[in-house]
């Protein structure tokens, strides 16, 4: 495809819970970073073009047809293209990695059902996200690419030429053939790692994939969604240190022709509670808890520099930088790598851990003895800084603000270390904290409330809303009928809707910006789900939860944003926070139809 018609939505995912890597329909890994997610991409063509490097195997005359599909609940995907003379597939999975393993791989298996097609590998790889032109070696058994510690090595059942850079073969597929690829990244300073093999382990991953599905709980209405997005969070998670990264990309545009393109591949503090209650309500407790553990070791030692934002291994600098030579996401620039907001105060992120650790606690994940020992030092903190301005949920580079969100973590903060204490016997000055809780609930109640519009407001003293309001209920701050919230509810609806879907916030009133602007955010629209559900409006909740649906790509996947004027996925891709948002969705909505009442009215009871 041309930069100039990429859409985010004509892309497919496949992972090994260490690195992942983007497909689009013509069965070309556009993107791809190796061994890590966060690691420099040697095929980086989604943000730039053929040249910063690619790899595909598709037909080479005329495709009259073609699907694709993920075979059954796993992550193998599989695009099949249909020419005059036959049909073939193209079968793209990577192993998932055993303990100890060093190396990663990325298979490719071309099959053979009807006709006889001629096909053509065509490869390109660029290290240093597309700019490092390696050192190419070819044999008999394909190529491979070596660039200072890396090393790419493809190996293929036939030679690869070598012709403008390129390693190209054309090669015949058969009814009932199978052609297996294995790209295999290791360290060049080790010994070359025996070739996959790649037709063994594709009934292993699949087999693997399906063993784990089995496990999801819920119920059979909402199993297809709910599945696809747990598998999508599995794969965005590192089997290593249990982080997961916000999605595959980075860069993708928040913002058509727009200048938002940030990296995601890193873990967000933001999406602790959220996570953990979609993992937890499907009953993937071991993954919770590897979630719990990694959450418990990035806030251990001072609470006053709890980060945003940390790498996958809870690493604390994650310096921001541009990528020139690329031209972006059709021409969207700059490419950014990096993510400076991890410099950002969020005083919301403490009530995000304190809740997280709860919700193990209520869970009964293993104990930890130094669980209580940090939730402690971060209320002591609070104690002396939940006043203070900062960023905000959306991580703004503008002002730093009292942000009504902000406020409402920082009860919610409080209100979990009381919880500790009345309800797991735990120690600490319960009186103190009560009396905290309530001067923070006033607060909140007096300045972030606007009286004249009925509504809260995006900070202090302002008049805007934010779609982060929708979470006053959620967290169990106010019930989603307490007069104040149904009219904030009704103002977002009015002001921040289009079409159905939820924008984060429109600073302008006569959103003359929309057409051009940033989409609506997907996760906001599943919190509107749940208020609905609340406020026992559940067909209007089931409609919204449709229509979100709706907007998933042809292999159930979503990015960040929807724009409902240009009807395109915006931002990177898949995002984990939209699938865990869908989950949590389709759990309450699935309790409410099942039990015939409205699911727990605050996260703190269940």
């Amino acid at each position: 495809m041309e930069a100039a018609d990429k859409r985010i939505e004509d892309y497919g995912f496949i992972g090994n819970m260490r690195t992942s890597a983007l497909i689009d329909r013509d069965a070309s890994v556009e993107w791809l970073c190796m061994p890590r997610f966060d690691s420099d991409a040697c095929c980086a063509s989604l943000l730039g073009t053929r040249d910063n490097g690619f790899w595909q195997i598709a037909p080479t005359a005329e495709v009259t047809a073609r699907s694709r599909r993920y075979r059954g609940e796993t992550l193998v995907l599989e695009t099949q293209f249909e020419t005059a003379d036959g049909r073939v597939a193209v079968i793209d999975f990577m192993p998932v990695c055993q303990d100890g393993e060093t190396t990663i791989d990325l298979m490719r298996v071309v099959e053979g059902r009807s006709g006889s097609v001629e096909m053509q590998c065509d490869t390109l790889f660029r290290f240093d996200y597309g700019d490092v032109t390696p050192l190419v070696r070819h044999g008999e058994h394909g190529m491979s690419a070596i660039s200072g510690p890396d090393v790419l090595r493809l190996w293929a059942p036939f030679p690869l030429e070598d012709g403008d850079g390129h390693s190209r073969a054309s090669f015949t597929v058969n009814e009932g053939e199978q052609v297996p690829f294995v790209l295999t990244w290791y360290e060049s300073h080790n010994d070359e790692p025996e070739v996959g093999d790649a037709l063994q382990a594709l009934e292993e991953v699949e087999q693997w994939w399906r063993d784990w599905s089995a496990r999801c709980d819920v119920d059979d209405e909402f199993r297809e969604p709910v599945v696809r997005s747990l598998i999508t969070l599995k794969a965005l998670t590192d089997a290593q240190t249990g982080g997961m990264v916000g999605a595959a990309s980075c860069s993708l545009p928040e913002r058509i022709n727009g200048e938002a393109n940030w990296d995601y591949r890193y873990t967000w503090l933001r999406d602790t509670t959220f996570t953990l209650y979609a993992l937890l309500s499907s009953g993937y407790t071991e993954e919770a808890y590897a979630w719990r553990q990694w959450l418990l070791r990035v806030a251990a030692g001072e609470p006053g520099k709890l980060q945003p934002i940390y790498g996958i291994a809870g690493e604390r600098r994650l310096p921001e930088q541009q990528l020139p030579w690329l031209a972006g996401f059709n021409g969207c620039s700059p490419v950014r790598i990096g993510n400076g907001a991890y410099r950002q105060v969020q005083l919301d992120i403490h009530g995000e851990v304190m809740d997280g650790l709860h919700v193990g606690r209520i869970h009964d994940l293993e104990p930890d003895e130094d669980l209580w020992q940090v939730q402690c030092q971060l209320v002591s903190y609070l104690e002396q800084h939940w006043q203070d301005t900062g960023a905000g949920l959306w991580e703004l580079r503008g002002p730093e603000r009292h942000y009504t969100h902000s406020k409402v973590m920082a009860w919610v903060a409080i209100d979990r270390a009381i919880k500790g204490v009345e309800d797991h016997g735990l120690e600490g000055d319960v009186e103190r904290w009560k009396a905290l809780r309530q001067q923070i609930h006033d607060d909140v109640c007096e300045h972030g409330f606007n009286r004249e519009r009925n509504t809260f407001v995006q900070y202090y003293g302002g008049e805007a809303l934010d779609a982060s309001l929708l979470l006053i209920p959620l967290v169990g701050f106010l019930p989603a009928d307490d007069p104040r919230m149904v009219g904030t509810i009704e103002a977002i609806q009015q002001d921040l809707m289009e079409d159905g879907f939820v924008y984060r916030f429109v600073t302008d009133k006569k959103k003359h910006d929309l057409a051009e602007g940033e989409g609506a955010f997907l996760v906001c629209g599943f919190w509107l789900v749940d208020n609905l559900l609340l406020l026992d409006r559940r067909d209007e909740a089931r409609e919204l939860f449709d229509r979100l649906l709706g907007v998933r790509n042809d292999l159930g996947l979503m990015s960040e944003e929807y724009h409902p004027i240009q009807q395109c996925l915006l931002g990177n891709f898949p995002q984990a926070f939209s699938h865990v948002g869908l989950i949590n969705s389709a759990h309450n909505l699935a309790r409410a139809h099942r039990l015939g009442e409205q699911p727990a009215e605050s996260r703190q009871e269940h």
